[in-house]
């Protein structure tokens, strides 16, 4: 009976479109710019039906979608750089954003193909099944996200729905960009945009040689209360890309990740002696951060701490959200990301 009701529920709001969602001067905006790129695309499309297996099944795709719909972190942005315009995104929800809800480079990337006013979720609290639905989505594509069974099951109900392959928020920015450009069918595509990206961040790295070889990991926190804090894991797309620009992932790290599937493991600020290995801190964290970390008598004896090596970001900057990296913010955001790794990396005390 529930699902009835939800089906019904949809049926009623697609009816309604006119009132909410995708009938908004947002949604013309993005139906203009749909239109265009699907009468200019020359891109090579790949034969359909599609299957793609994923963490909760297969999602199999009959046809190439036109009206695409992308929810959870960054999704979009591999469908903005392929020269599609989504027909719904979800707002963002961490870092410097756009008074249309997104980071600078989504936004960008929807003004470089005439959409100012795009159709964005307001999805924080949780999925706004009904505005998704009067988009009359052909797809939902999210790679990198973290749905229940439960939502994607209610979300199938709109539309197939491709989420993440294997574990939720796992997902790095070439595993991301590939499994989205093949649901859209165009895999080769988005083989070439990692390729092109791979090959920037090796062109922008060869300027910075004193980060080959540093072990770095990334973290989260708190100044207000130091007794635990987050180290990210390398299956986190944050930690990988630290591996991305040249640094290692230092073995305590290494060691935290064997005991558990998370993507990041609680530290007891008594047990900072285990991060010795660690040259190059990243962290997320406000102005005043590295000052109180070193008058503190525990976390001041690692050693990126006691060199000042550590990467302050901070939450209301556009590289806060740059550093879980996307096809998109990669180019954006890597110059500033590689400038402060490489002031961190000058500050390691060598023996």
């Amino acid at each position: 009976m529930k699902k009835r009701l939800f089906t019904l529920l949809i049926t009623a709001s697609i009816a309604a479109t006119s009132i909410i969602g995708c009938g908004s001067t947002a949604e013309n905006s993005s139906e203009n710019a749909v239109a265009a790129t699907a009468q200019s695309s020359t891109q090579e499309t790949s034969e359909f039906p599609i299957t793609i297996k994923h963490a909760f099944g297969e999602t199999t795709i009959e046809s190439k979608p036109e009206r695409i719909v992308n929810l959870g972190w960054a999704n979009q942005d591999t469908t903005l750089a392929l020269g599609v315009v989504p027909v719904g995104v979800s707002a963002a929800n961490y870092g410097m954003m756009t008074d249309n809800k997104l980071h600078l480079w989504t936004d960008e990337a929807f003004a470089d193909l005439g959409v100012e006013n795009p159709n964005v979720f307001n999805d924080e609290t949780g999925w706004d099944y009904e505005a998704i639905a009067a988009c009359e989505p052909d797809i939902i594509i999210a790679s990198y996200s973290g749905f229940t069974e439960e939502e994607y099951n209610l979300l199938s109900e709109i539309a197939p729905v491709v989420p993440f392959l294997e574990t939720a928020w796992k997902t790095n920015w070439r595993e991301q960009t590939i499994t989205n450009a093949t649901a859209m069918g165009m895999k080769s595509d988005g083989e070439k945009l990692v390729d092109e990206t791979d090959a920037l961040i090796a062109e922008k790295l060869a300027d910075y040689p004193e980060l080959n070889g540093k072990t770095a990991g990334y973290f989260w926190i708190s100044q207000d209360d130091m007794s635990t804090f987050y180290a990210y894991l390398p299956n986190d797309p944050r930690a990988s890309y630290l591996n991305d620009l040249g640094l290692k992932t230092p073995e305590s790290i290494l060691s935290l990740a064997s005991s558990t599937e998370d993507f990041s493991v609680t530290i007891s600020r008594e047990n900072t002696e285990t991060l010795n290995d660690v040259d190059i801190m990243v962290v997320y964290g406000d102005e005043g951060l590295l000052e109180a970390m070193q008058a503190d008598p525990l976390m001041s004896q690692i050693p990126a701490v006691k060199n000042g090596a550590v990467v302050l970001i901070d939450s209301t900057t556009a590289l806060a959200a740059a550093t879980t990296p996307s096809i998109l913010s990669i180019p954006y955001a890597i110059d500033d990301y590689l400038s402060l790794l490489s002031e961190a990396a000058n500050k390691i005390e060598t023996e």
